[in-house]
């Protein structure tokens, strides 16, 4: 028998550590899209109609480790930026990065909303379109697989996919809601559970939350987002935020089926923000990982005016 070193005992746990989690996300609600658990600060990823709504220019850098401890789990960043412009229109842009075992994925993405004033109330209606792409790379090296013949024959590097999607968000003073399908191509993206190439199918998305004024000093914001792709489990993720004083923010959030999590924010000064969330996670996968983190920091370019009255919650 072979010396059994502490190079190769590290590499078949690199590898056990990814194959334990290729073969749970067929049941660990997996998703072919980047998911957030703090996607009420990150609605424009979510709806392209929501570009402008802050009535400011905002930018928004997010980053999110998942099932932290295992080799090859997903791990995302995400830019953001959008602004209102003149005609009731506006426009955003993102930069994402989503890395999930042998594959890499980098998105580019424009949004562009029109919004219609409804009644005097701020009740509004917006419609959204984002048009963009993404440049996709599987290198199967970093797999399971060492047979050189198979690990390198269905390689992709720097293969680009247009993306086109659109939505509709409703708002008023207290409250939101949205429905977007993020892509209406049918394009390629990598299947940890089968380790290979599969089509991927439309998404669609709905969003929605309400804002609850307990006493002047404390406000609840109960939000869910729902994800839906035919022939897939539902992923539904539902979350409660309090906001102190205007200023300290903590929540809980479920997501079905997968795991349980704390939402920690403050708001640092009129134009700053920042938050984090801990995820622990309630699927086979626990007895694999610690856990995922996501931290965001928040910037809103705000007039004189602005500045003056409460965040935006």
């Amino acid at each position: 028998m072979g010396v059994f070193t502490k190079q190769k005992r590290n590499k078949v746990m690199g590898q056990l550590g990814l194959l334990v989690l290729l073969l749970s996300m067929g049941t660990a609600r997996a998703q072919q899209d980047p998911q957030f658990t703090q996607y009420m600060y990150n609605t424009m990823s979510v709806n392209p109609a929501f570009a402008g709504s802050n009535g400011h220019l905002t930018a928004l850098l997010m980053h999110r480790s998942q099932w932290v401890g295992i080799n090859g789990a997903p791990n995302t960043q995400i830019l953001a930026v959008d602004t209102p412009l003149e005609n009731k229109l506006g426009v955003g842009g993102i930069l994402a990065h989503d890395a999930l075992g042998p594959s890499s994925e980098f998105f580019v993405d424009g949004n562009v909303s029109y919004t219609i004033q409804l009644d005097s109330t701020n009740r509004k209606l917006s419609f959204g379109m984002k048009l963009g792409g993404r440049i996709f790379n599987v290198d199967f090296s970093k797999g399971l697989t060492e047979d050189a013949d198979v690990a390198f024959q269905n390689n992709i590097k720097g293969k680009f996919f247009p993306t086109i999607g659109a939505g509709v968000y409703y708002q008023t003073k207290n409250g939101f809601l949205g429905f977007a399908v993020p892509n209406f191509f049918s394009q390629k993206h990598y299947d940890g559970q089968e380790q290979e190439i599969a089509a991927e199918r439309l998404h669609y998305y709905f969003i929605g939350g309400k804002k609850v004024d307990i006493t002047p000093d404390v406000k609840l914001k109960p939000a869910f987002f729902v994800k839906w792709v035919p022939g897939a489990p539902i992923i539904a993720d539902f979350s409660v935020n309090a906001l102190l004083k205007e200023t300290f923010t903590f929540g809980l959030a479920y997501r079905w089926d997968d795991s349980f999590s704390t939402l920690l924010g403050m708001q640092i000064n009129s134009n700053l923000s920042a938050g984090y969330a801990y995820d622990l996670t309630s699927s086979n996968l626990a007895s694999y990982t610690g856990g995922s983190h996501e931290l965001f920091l928040r910037y809103e370019f705000k007039t004189s005016k602005k500045q003056l009255e409460p965040p935006t919650f």
